[in-house]
């Protein structure tokens, strides 16, 4: 009974805070307002504050995380929906999916050397483009943390849908498809429901890269600690 009650309020002030997260973000529509950003905030916060452990939060939350699976797979309605625009640019998504895997392992490990990290945290930030179960996965496999591989990966994820639009307006990429392959690469779900909301067959690409993205990291990514370590 105390496990169900816990679970109840942690399910159920996550979604009271997601609700008001995004009401929030209506009323003042900037990056650092993102829905998913000041949620997390807020959550974090609340269990520092009254000194929770995650574990305890869990207990209701994980139900949520198990809804991230049919949520993922709820994607393939706007796929099925471009599914003839997606053939058409489907070579050079996957090139580009290609070179941003390549960019995107690179950029963690080198950086992580650079900054004289440990070998583990080095190993856990490579993966750090990829959604979080196959980047826990990989870092497992190649001597990494698994947890501390899904921290990274919530940083790129949130990081690439706070700052991704602008990055890419930056530098001047306007096309929907140079937009979703690299949300759909640099931050995976987060950055895909962000391209999403932003112009449908940009989120339909987004959501191609972010497959495609994941695949070929886990090919390339022992060769290239192999060449860079």
């Amino acid at each position: 009974m105390n496990d169900l009650f816990i679970g109840a309020l942690s399910i159920g002030g996550t979604i009271v805070i997601y609700i008001g997260a995004k009401a929030f973000h209506r009323v003042f529509q900037h990056p650092f307002t993102l829905p998913v950003l000041t949620a997390t905030t807020i959550i974090i916060s609340l269990l520092f504050i009254f000194n929770i452990p995650y574990e305890t939060y869990y207990v209701g939350a994980q139900w949520i995380d198990r809804l991230l699976g049919p949520a993922v797979v709820a994607l393939a309605y706007p796929l099925y929906k471009q599914w003839d625009t997606l053939k058409k640019y489907m070579a050079s998504i996957t090139v580009g999916v290609v070179v941003g895997a390549f960019i995107g392992i690179c950029s963690g490990v080198l950086l992580a050397k650079w900054a004289n990290f440990e070998d583990f945290i080095i190993f856990s930030i490579t993966p750090k483009s990829v959604t979080t179960p196959i980047a826990m996965a990989i870092a497992d496999e190649i001597g990494g943390v698994p947890s501390l591989a899904a921290v990274f990966v919530m940083i790129a994820g949130i990081g690439g849908g706070v700052m991704g639009q602008a990055v890419l307006k930056w530098c001047h990429v306007h096309h929907f498809l140079g937009k979703g392959v690299g949300m759909g690469c640099a931050s995976h779900a987060i950055g895909t429901s962000v391209a999403m909301a932003n112009d449908e067959l940009e989120g339909a690409i987004s959501t191609v890269a972010m497959s495609l993205s994941a695949i070929v990291v886990s090919i390339i990514t022992q060769p290239l600690i192999w060449l860079l370590l």
